[in-house]
């Protein structure tokens, strides 16, 4: 049955390997318990901001709380929306999507994570090629863009994969210490290029008001 007051909740992606779902709360506490089993090696940092450094306890409370401040704050002018993937129904990690006025600029940015015991299997391009159906056919994005650290193999290897090419570079923060960060850009046209035909969005219909304010609709 469709959620009346929150349409999202109905929002899924699905490919033949994956189901990219908007979690509710039971679903968000079963993804917070693959983060916390392990997404990388402690002795190195793949995300921007170290969430993963956070003790047992108030790691899966600062996440839980991180889904309900991204439920609070949306808006079709600025959401962060963080899919959970599911294979064979079971959750092994996640995959976001945000944007700043997107009708306006149809630009939209992704991150994600999978837990320890899923990577290396070839689900990372699946679960990027998913949310980039979403964005560029469900949506009608223009670019995408991603960013990893210089020495995150994997993510690069994925972005390059699916036809990101390198945008600049950018030195931050990381553990407090200064690293680089490559940037990535994906257009719409070299996406077209590998544009696929089995990825399905489901629920987009309800929700679309969320995504993209009516009058940028108006004006597209």
């Amino acid at each position: 049955m469709a959620n009346p007051y929150w349409p999202l909740f109905d929002l899924s992606i699905r490919t033949p390997t994956l189901e990219l779902r908007y979690p509710d709360d039971e679903l968000a506490t079963e993804v917070i318990a693959v983060a916390a089993r392990g997404i990388h090696d402690p002795t190195t940092m793949p995300f921007g901001v170290p969430w993963t450094d956070e003790k047992p306890g108030v790691f899966e409370r600062k996440s839980m709380q991180h889904y309900w401040k991204m439920r609070a704050e949306h808006s079709a002018d600025e959401w962060h929306i963080g899919f959970a993937i599911l294979r064979d129904g079971e959750p092994i990690g996640m995959q976001a999507a945000t944007a700043t006025n997107f009708g306006k600029t149809r630009v939209a940015s992704t991150g994600s994570w999978l837990g320890q015991a899923f990577q290396g299997q070839g689900v990372g391009k699946e679960m990027r090629a998913a949310v980039l159906h979403f964005l560029f056919v469900g949506l009608g994005a223009h670019r995408c863009l991603s960013g990893a650290w210089h020495d995150n193999d994997r993510s690069l290897g994925v972005s390059r994969a699916l036809g990101y090419v390198e945008n600049g570079e950018e030195i931050l923060m990381r553990r407090e210490v200064a690293d680089r960060q490559i940037r990535l850009l994906l257009a719409r046209e070299e996406w077209e290029k590998q544009r696929r035909d089995d990825i399905e969005v489901i629920g987009l219909e309800g929700c679309i008001d969320m995504l993209i304010a009516s009058e940028a609709k108006a004006d597209s």
